[in-house]
Order: C-alpha cells, then sequence, then structure tokens
C-alpha cells in the first residue's frame, strides 16, 4: 500500500497536478456564467472531476509518449519516466484510470457533455503529437485547455446558447497558444537539433516573442469583447486590467538574448490570470443580481 502511495505521489508530481489551477477557474468561471450564479453542488463537483480527469489524462500521456525525447533534451532528462523513477506500466494504468474518471463525470452531468466528451479526449490526448508535424503545435495546445470553459457552460445548461463561452473559451486559447510559445523558447536549441517543430524553431526566439506578443494582444481583445457581451460592469472592467497588466509584465521578462526568467514569466504570471478572471467576472456575476 505504501508503495502505491509512493507511486501515486511521483505520477501526481510527473504530472504537475498543481498546474490543474491554470484551467481550473476558468471551467468554474464558465459555469457560474452560464448559471448567471452558483451552479448546483452537483454540477461543481462533477466539473471538478471531469477537469481533473482530463488533465491527469493529457499530461501523463504527454509524458508516455514524449518520455524518449524527454529523455534526450537536458531540460526535460530527469522526469519521472525517462529516470525510471515510475515505471512505464503505472503510467498506462494512471492514463487509463483517469480517462475512466473523465467519461464518468462527463456522463454524470448530462447528455450533451458525454456526447462531446470523446472529442475532448482526442484533443487532450492528440496534443501530444502535434510537435512531430506542425510548427502551431501551441494553437493545438490552446484549443486543448480552451475547451473548459465551454465545456463548464454545457454542463450547466445542456446547450451552447450565447456567444458568452465561446468568446471566454477563445481568450484561452490565445493567451494559451501566447505562453506556450514563450516557453518553447528554452527548447530552441533541442527542437532544432531533433526535428521537432515549433514556432521559436521555425522562425527563432527573437521572432517568436513578438509572435507571443500578437497572440497574447489578440487574447487582450477577445477579453474586451467578453466584457463587452457579458455587460457585467466595473469589477469585470478591474479583472480585464488586471490581467492585461500581468500579460505586459510576462513579456517585460523575457528578452531574446536572456530566457533566464522564463519560470517567473510562465509559472508565476500565468496562474494569476484564470484566477483574476474567476474573481472578478464571477464577482461581477452576484453584484448584477443584487
Amino acid at each position: 500500500m505504501k508503495s502505491l502511495f509512493s507511486k501515486l505521489a511521483t505520477t501526481l508530481e510527473m504530472i504537475k497536478f498543481e498546474h490543474t489551477l491554470f484551467a481550473l477557474p476558468f471551467a468554474f468561471l464558465g459555469a457560474i456564467l452560464a448559471a448567471n450564479g452558483l451552479p448546483t453542488w452537483r454540477q461543481l463537483l462533477w466539473i471538478t472531476v471531469a477537469m481533473v480527469g482530463a488533465r491527469s489524462a493529457a499530461m501523463t500521456f504527454n509524458r508516455i509518449v514524449d518520455r524518449e525525447i524527454d529523455a534526450e533534451n537536458p531540460r526535460t532528462a530527469n522526469r519521472e519516466l525517462p529516470t525510471g523513477k515510475l515505471s512505464l506500466g503505472f503510467a498506462w494504468a494512471f492514463l487509463l484510470v483517469s480517462i475512466g474518471v473523465f467519461l464518468l463525470a462527463a456522463w454524470s452531468l448530462n447528455w450533451l457533455t458525454f456526447a462531446l466528451s470523446p472529442v475532448a479526449l482526442i484533443s487532450v490526448l492528440g496534443y501530444s503529437y502535434a510537435k512531430r508535424f506542425t510548427a502551431f503545435a501551441h494553437l493545438l495546445l490552446g484549443w486543448a485547455l480552451a475547451i473548459s470553459p465551454t465545456a463548464a457552460w454545457i454542463a450547466v445548461r445542456g446547450a451552447i446558447d450565447s456567444e458568452v463561452p465561446l468568446l471566454l473559451s477563445l481568450f484561452v486559447l490565445m493567451w494559451t497558444s501566447g505562453f506556450d510559445v514563450l516557453y518553447a523558447c528554452q527548447d530552441y536549441e533541442f527542437d532544432k537539433k531533433a526535428g521537432l517543430r515549433s514556432i521559436p524553431a521555425r522562425f527563432g526566439i527573437a521572432r517568436s516573442l513578438w509572435i507571443a506578443r500578437l497572440f497574447h494582444f489578440q487574447a487582450f481583445i477577445v477579453l474586451l469583447l467578453l466584457l463587452f457581451f457579458t455587460e457585467l460592469g466595473w469589477p469585470a472592467a478591474v479583472g480585464v486590467g488586471l490581467v492585461g497588466l500581468l500579460m505586459i509584465y510576462q513579456h517585460a521578462l523575457v528578452k531574446p538574448t536572456d530566457l533566464s526568467r522564463m519560470n517567473a514569466a510562465f509559472f508565476t504570471t500565468n496562474a494569476f490570470v484564470s484566477v483574476i478572471l474567476l474573481i472578478t467576472f464571477g464577482s461581477a456575476v452576484f453584484i448584477a443580481r443584487m
């Protein structure tokens, strides 16, 4: 039993379980906007379970299919599968359980959520192969994360009957694509050598930083449109302003000749974006109902 818990702890470390924080608040915000308030406790429970299951499956599958590439990359060579800290068999078992948990949660919400669950699975798992075929894999990762707000909306309403969840998902897509381009700059040399495709490998680091800025500028425009269509007033506007400032700060941390502050730009800054939007837009929903 102790060995099992040890393996589970290693697996959670491998998939960076704590980074579920990036996407989970967007799902909660999609649910709050759909319910125009708090969804039922049952909906919140199964949305949370679905998000945890989907992200756990996606990250585990990514580590499995990339294990040989990770072993050759100095930045990732110490990951759990290349070093043997975790067996491939246990990783596959954890993947299957995670998929099962996700499907159970989708089935427990409503028929449309369950019917669309294969699309979500194909998206979050398929991204792992993208760098082998296209330099625009960053957009596919963005798509995989962008599913969550609209999926949560469907979980609450059983339909896509507004432009609001689509705008929120579009923001997540462009925001994620932008920060993934930034993060991929660290692997520029390795990706070129290994024949892997990414925007930095294709366009170079300096141009890629500008492409990331373009993606984030587009994300900010979409956020303004979301503010306009939701008509949630000043609390939501504060969130839009704070996210805009965070994205500017993120890009100020990274320069073509100095990527040493990438972790601060990627992990610290991005962890705040979804939480800020959940708090500001979420509170605006409740204020508007008063």
